[in-house]
């Protein structure tokens, strides 16, 4: 524990702030299994809620999310319908009238613990919060610290507890809380050269003042954006100057969560039709197959049908004692190497590739106790993205004792480690940058480690890993 005081601008003491890195116990010591951080979450929630203390819980994924809110109204013996405000969940694919009604209520104190994605760690004013949980080391320490100050904004004592996962990570950070008590944050990484993101900004630039000849953006030359824009009737040329053209507003289009933009639609066909919230693509592929279980507040839904074509996703109410998860395939193809050095026993390599994925299967997970009680089929197309990535191709010969079926379960641990460990090394949430092992390579003919940006055109994290090779393998 560590209490943090908080003072006015005279010096005086005005509030106290404890954080807390909580480390659940081990429950089978034979197999090191840890009481699911999700249930001890729960549990610290009720407790607070239960306290009279307006709470937030701050869960790594959309699923963890919803996941909490069903667990923790089921342990209040709330029904998943009701709609009293007490408890509620929030994240990316809520509508935005929902969302602004669940600001609302946590600053005028009638929605007394919100369950949270990282989308209420900044920007929003979320009223007085007095507890805050975090499920989980939220991946970088500047997260963890923003995330930690949701609570206590005003007067007052408050607490911020952080519940270790299993994850190799997490025990990292219980083992060694140095790391996280001594540390600076980390410095903010971005890649404004992405041709996605920067076709974005020369939109949102010419429609606020019209592009000069010659003109620059930042230190960039972008005479080849306006002209692509100019092709696709959005902009126009004359007098040496490039006018905004379409009647569309662009900003609109940005997102500040992803490059992409198309999102499915979630319609709920259980009375009627009505709209209940949206996904970007790439999430509702995973989300939204058919025969998946979607959560919305703590309430079930089946999609009965995902019309990929169309974009949207038709649902209907259902009650059932598991939620769905699916598996996904990704085949990797280097396109060209942009940096590379030989290595004794490795080469270390930096360009773009061409990832190519799909949902392969999904599995039912039982309520609670996370069991696998099944598993289907899913039929969806694949999907094509250009990123950047680091790779290692390995040239020494495998141990005998690892050659065969044990070769594959070599690389696919280290794939392991290396997904956990790089986001220590990039300002990212770890889903952010993802790893692939191939056992032969079917572009490089030898055994390959991937991390890729998981974000078109990327970002700058794999070129940040190729630059500290040495420290991530450390």
């Amino acid at each position: 524990e560590e209490p943090v005081t908080i003072v006015d601008d005279d010096g005086a003491p005005k509030a106290e702030k404890h954080v807390i890195l909580y480390n659940p116990p081990v429950v089978n010591r034979e197999l090191g299994i840890r009481r699911s951080a999700l249930l001890q979450s729960r549990d610290l929630a009720a407790r607070f809620l239960q306290a009279g203390a307006q709470t937030i819980v701050f869960a790594r994924s959309r699923v963890g999310v919803e996941l909490l809110v069903t667990y923790l109204k089921s342990h209040l013996r709330v029904k998943a319908d009701e709609t009293d405000g007490a408890v509620r969940g929030y994240r990316g694919g809520y509508l935005p009238l929902e969302r602004r009604d669940i600001e609302a209520g946590l600053r005028d104190g009638t929605v007394r613990t919100v369950v949270s994605t990282n989308a209420l760690e900044l920007g929003i004013d979320v009223g007085q919060l007095e507890a805050c949980i975090m499920v989980g080391y939220p991946g970088t320490i500047s997260s963890t610290w923003q995330q930690a100050g949701r609570a206590g904004r005003r007067s007052g004592t408050s607490v911020a507890i952080l519940v270790a996962t299993s994850s190799p990570l997490d025990q990292f950070i219980a083992a060694h809380p140095e790391y996280l008590f001594g540390n600076p944050p980390e410095s903010a990484l971005a890649n404004p050269n992405n041709p996605l993101i920067l076709g974005q900004h020369v939109k949102c630039g010419a429609f606020e003042l019209p592009f000069d000849d010659g003109e620059l953006l930042g230190s960039r030359d972008v005479a080849e954006e306006l002209g692509q824009l100019e092709r696709e009737q959005l902009l126009h040329h004359t007098g040496q100057r490039w006018h905004w053209s379409a009647e569309s507003f662009p900003a609109s289009e940005v997102s500040l969560r992803s490059a992409a933009t198309e999102n499915v639609v979630i319609v709920d066909t259980t009375q009627g039709s009505r709209v209940i919230g949206e996904m970007d693509r790439a999430s509702a592929f995973m989300l939204l197959h058919d025969q998946a279980i979607y959560l919305h507040d703590g309430v079930q839904y089946h999609v009965d049908h995902f019309d990929f074509e169309a974009l949207k996703a038709y649902v209907r109410r259902v009650s059932v004692d598991y939620y769905t998860d699916a598996d996904l395939d990704v085949d990797m193809r280097v396109i060209d190497r942009f940096e590379s050095e030989e290595l004794a026993a490795m080469t270390r390599c930096f360009g773009e590739v061409a990832v190519t994925y799909r949902p392969s299967i999904y599995k039912k997970i039982k309520l609670y106790t996370h069991e696998n009680l099944g598993w289907g089929k899913i039929h969806l197309p694949q999907t094509d993205m250009h990123t950047t990535a680091y790779w290692l191709e390995l040239h020494a010969p495998m141990p005998d004792e690892i050659l065969g079926d044990r070769a594959a379960q070599a690389l696919h641990g280290a794939r392991n480690l290396l997904a956990n460990v790089a986001p220590l090394f990039v300002m990212c949430d770890p889903r952010d940058v993802h790893a692939v092992a191939e056992v032969r390579s079917p572009t490089l003919r030898v055994p390959a480690l991937y991390l890729y940006d998981v974000v078109p055109g990327g970002i700058g994290l794999a070129n940040k890993l190729y630059d500290q090779h040495e420290a991530v393998l450390g």
